[in-house]
């Protein structure tokens, strides 16, 4: 008898080589959704568990786009709003993350990665800060790129841009400076700005919403939300994921 675990990795394999490699797309975002409802339709014993599961997932993905040639991944895992939890709620979480930038310093899944952070890095633990300093530093350099969103929220982005903008022109007329802003100008500010448009964003847990994901390098990506919890985000989903991208019809706006 063929087990199920056989027939699916045959699946598994027969979509991968159906996603013709010229057409997969050069950035994803990712929106890991889902952890704390997956700890209570699972009775598992606390968030925690259900994080560190994620971590695992998250890892997963990121060789998962290194085997399939994706060279830009941005992965939101805590936005700016998430930090007015309570403390007792958040240390759990920082914790897990600690745990998993440390284990990325020397995990050689990411060699072919340089990893960089944006967001209210700040408004984090000291320990926490002082781990993602080390493993920007050890991880400065790679062919590919990991950003990792923290304390990050896409309209905060924004108005930082507007005000450094702003701040660059003080000395020019304000009037002047209104006739001289255009896209190209609020771009060179953002956080990442050498950064390649999103082209597909993935959200787990069923929720169909940015949330305020990037929202201005997202203006033409598409979008796929999976019913799925990220903790039991598969390799099978992501693939899926990336076949729907594909057979979708890009316009820009056209």
């Amino acid at each position: 008898m063929v087990s199920p675990r056989f027939i699916y990795s045959l699946y598994e394999s027969r979509l991968q080589k159906g996603l013709p490699k010229t057409e997969l797309p050069k950035h994803i975002g990712l929106i890991h959704d889902g952890h704390r409802r997956y700890a209570r339709r699972e009775n598992l014993l606390s968030y925690e568990v259900s994080y560190k599961i994620g971590m695992v997932r998250f890892k997963e993905c990121l060789s998962w786009c290194d085997e399939l040639g994706i060279d830009y991944v941005t992965s939101w895992l805590l936005s700016k709003e998430n930090l007015s939890r309570p403390e007792e709620e958040l240390e759990p979480y920082f914790i897990v993350l600690n745990e998993l930038f440390e284990e990325l310093i020397i995990d050689d899944l990411v060699d072919n990665f340089k990893i960089q952070f944006i967001g209210s890095i700040d408004l984090l633990p000291d320990y926490l800060k002082e781990t993602i300093n080390k493993l920007q530093e050890v991880r400065a350099g790679g062919e590919k790129t990991i950003t990792i969103a923290l304390g990050y929220g896409g309209r905060q982005e924004i108005l930082d841009a507007i005000k450094s903008l702003v701040i660059e022109n003080k000395e020019k007329d304000l009037e002047e400076l209104v006739e001289e802003i255009n896209d190209e100008q609020i771009r060179e500010h953002l956080y990442l700005p050498d950064a390649p448009d999103i082209d597909l964003i993935i959200r787990t847990s069923g929720e169909s919403r940015l949330s305020g994901f990037l929202l201005w390098q997202s203006a033409y990506s598409e979008f796929v939300f999976q019913d799925v919890y990220w903790p039991e985000f598969r390799k099978i989903d992501f693939l899926r994921c990336l076949r729907e991208y594909i057979q979708r019809e890009r316009r820009f706006g056209k």
